[in-house]
């Protein structure tokens, strides 16, 4: 639901571009009015959005933005913004482009609008292939939702209404690939086939948590686990060292040392999983704001136990076991130690996501666990002339 009504309003339609502090601040507050009566969306925090926008954002030393704001009669009513990412033009050719942070309320005129204006920015950079929404990349947030309206987001996953599939369709968008949710009771117990599968590899397979003495080598393994894991998966765009190193720093205080898993093959790192704790659980409390009281809010919420649900943002076995016992052994592995440590600590319920609709192998090991498929994200395609 949105403070605005579900057909076009009165009032001129002006596409701008955002520029400077103001103009990021003002981008960064958009959503506040598209979801002004919409209980299942949660606020970000504005602190943590003005350092993503911000020149310390590592993703932008490959990669360049700009984003516009929609207005009626002098109200914000919608945004976008549009990328060009040398990354992923150096693996899928020069002539591709994306399109993210994409919000608008339910009226054609102001959704074709901002559409417009990132694929004439993306066209004048030499873009044809068009994909998105990425907010800015494949390893932020992304994807469309397009099934799993009755549930709010979890911590670091997107969200928008129903009515976007279809306004995006009417531009010319096509679907490219789903991205799949699962949901998952943490008391679950390990079917036969697993167990069996774990005997068979117990001695050369071991399990340890994240060395915080040594963070920024175990951060490394991670970063090299992971791009080795996915690097054949649709999209793949490697984690630089600095973004990867950002990314843990930033999660460092959320996350204690248990919540991390490396599992070792004969005593080489080869696989990993994090989970984090739902923060979505707390953020609707802070209505974006840390300051003055809402960092102590949120440090007493993590300290307490009391956060129930939790995310999977993270996980990778090394490309050499894919298909194989061992692979097999390894993801059972990586998933069931950190989902007993979350039990101890509260957490009843974690999502993993997200999984490639054809990533087959683990999407069989999930439901195997009794794993959900409950929400369904969509990266939308468009070939321009």
């Amino acid at each position: 639901m949105s403070i605005f009504p579900d057909h076009p309003s009165e009032g001129k339609i002006e596409i701008l571009p955002i520029s400077g502090f103001r103009g990021v601040g003002k981008f960064i507050d958009v959503p506040w009015q598209v979801y002004a009566d919409d209980p299942l969306w949660v606020p970000p925090l504005r602190l943590e959005r003005r350092l993503y926008f911000s020149r310390f954002n590592p993703y932008f030393k490959h990669a360049q933005w700009q984003g516009w704001i929609a207005y009626r009669n002098n109200q914000p009513v919608g945004r976008i913004s549009a990328q060009i990412d040398e990354l992923h033009r150096q693996r899928y050719g020069p002539d591709t482009g994306h399109f993210g942070m994409l919000e608008s309320i339910n009226d054609e005129t102001v959704f074709s609008g901002l559409i417009q204006a990132a694929e004439d920015w993306l066209v004048k950079r030499g873009a044809r292939q068009i994909s998105g929404p990425f907010n800015f990349s494949i390893n932020q947030e992304c994807g469309l939702l397009v099934q799993g309206f009755d549930t709010p987001p979890v911590f670091m996953m997107p969200y928008s209404p129903r009515w976007y599939v279809n306004l995006l369709e009417q531009n010319g968008y096509h679907p490219g690939k789903d991205l799949l949710a699962y949901w998952l009771e943490t008391d679950f117990e390990s079917p036969p086939a697993m167990q069996t599968i774990d005997r068979k590899y117990q001695h050369r397979i071991k399990i340890r948590t994240l060395q915080r003495n040594r963070f920024s080598e175990e951060i490394e393994i991670m970063r090299n686990i992971f791009n080795d894991a996915w690097s054949g998966n649709w999209g793949f765009v490697p984690f630089t060292q600095e973004e990867f190193a950002e990314l843990g720093s930033s999660l460092r205080w959320l996350v204690p040392d248990e919540f991390v898993q490396i599992a070792e093959m004969d005593g080489e790192p080869v696989a990993f999983m994090a989970v984090l704790p739902n923060l979505n659980e707390v953020l609707p409390d802070l209505n974006g704001n840390l300051f003055p009281f809402g960092w102590l809010h949120l440090v007493n919420k993590l300290k307490s136990n009391s956060i129930t649900t939790g995310r999977v943002p993270l996980m990778g076995v090394r490309k050499q076991f894919h298909h194989t016992l061992s692979g097999m052994a390894l993801a059972f592995k990586v998933i069931d130690a950190p989902r007993k440590i979350a039990r101890t600590r509260g957490i009843q319920h974690v999502e993993l996501s997200w999984v490639l609709e054809d990533n087959l192998p683990m999407r069989a090991i999930l439901e195997r666990i009794g794993g959900k498929e409950y929400k369904r994200y969509r990266i939308y395609e468009k070939t321009l002339a």
